[in-house]
This record gives structure tokens, sequence and C-alpha cells, in this order.
């Protein structure tokens, strides 16, 4: 085959091409004369977390040497927690140390600051709430012994959702068995409440 016709089977071929493309359109049931109806977005609303949304919760908290075991509970069911209602917490608080030589931990303070949320973020907090020991040096919490308390939270704003409890607890631990000197631990944790409408 000659140049020439070389060039002639080139342009055949890129003309068929053309025309294989110009019969290129929009699908035939896109063509229809009516609209398919579009799907519209809908907001979801973000769940609320609620830790004791299974009636109580335990953590274990850390300061220095001091591990607590603290446990959360409510005497008001989970769906009477509107932002109105005086909602109490309860707290059980019990201490361990290392090295365990003897030393005693006590609780010098403990504090809870509640701070409602809404939809759109936090709101105004609470005034803080707190206990501190009347007696020197604190109250013993090294197991067995232990702190119990409750704490009332407030009516808080409507359009609030939820509540997160702020709780700090200050520790003094004997330097020594023998010792009236002290080493002070804090402890924070937080817990978070859904409120119901």
């Amino acid at each position: 085959m000659g140049r020439f016709s070389r060039w002639a089977a080139v342009v055949t071929v890129g003309a068929l091409s053309a025309t294989m493309l110009a019969g290129c359109g929009p699908a035939p049931w896109d063509m229809g004369g009516g609209s398919t109806p579009s799907a519209t977005a809908t907001a979801v609303p973000t769940p609320v977390s609620n830790d004791l949304s299974g009636g109580s919760t335990q953590r274990a908290l850390t300061a220095g040497p001091v591990t607590a075991t603290v446990d959360y509970w409510s005497t008001l069911s989970m769906d009477q927690w509107t932002p109105e209602a005086i909602k109490p917490v309860s707290i059980a608080l019990k201490t361990t140390v290392q090295p365990a030589d003897g030393q005693k931990v006590y609780l010098q303070r403990a504090s809870m600051t509640a701070v409602p949320s809404s939809a759109t973020g936090p709101l105004d907090p609470l005034k803080p709430q707190v206990d501190a020991s009347t007696v020197s040096p604190g109250y013993l919490v090294l197991d067995p012994y232990s702190y119990s308390q409750t704490f009332n939270v407030g009516p808080v704003p409507a359009d609030a959702t939820s509540v997160a409890l702020q709780f700090s607890y200050d520790f003094l631990v004997q330097t020594t068995p023998t010792s009236s000197e002290y080493a002070k631990q804090t402890a924070t944790d937080t817990i978070t409440v859904a409120l119901t409408g």
C-alpha cells in the first residue's frame, strides 16, 4: 500500500469515529418531558451521648500515686431529666495508693460544676457545688473506707439538650505512714447526661 492509500485509510477511520461520536446523546430515559423528583437532604440530629443511660457508670481516675474508683448514678429516672427539673447525681468514691506502704488518703474537697449545652453549643455553667471536708486533714477514702455524696443539678435553659457534669476531687496523701505531712493530688472527671424535652 502506498503513502496515499495509508493516508486515505486514516481519514476514513477518523470520519467514521466522528460519525459515531455525533450519534452519542442523552439516554432515552433522560429525554422525557416530565422531570424526576430530586432527593432532598434532611438533617439528622446528632444523638446526644448519655453516660447514665444504663442507670450508672463507673470511672477509674488517676492522680499521682492515687487511683480513685468513682461510681455515678441518679435516683431520678432518665426520662425525667428535663431542663426544669432538679436532677440529683450521687457519687461513691474510694481510693488505693501505690506503693501501698501504709500511708492514708484523704478527700479534702469534692466539687461539681454543671454546664448545659444546646444544639448550638455550650451554655452558661451553673454555680459550682462544693463539699469541703469539715475535719482535718479530710475524709478518709482509702479502701475499704469510702466517700458518698449527692449533688443536685438545678434548672437549665429550656433549649438545653444535655448537661456536662464536671467533677474535681482534691486528695491529701500522707508522705509516710506516720507523717503529719501530706501531698496534694487532684483528679478530674466529666460525665454527660442527656436531657429530655
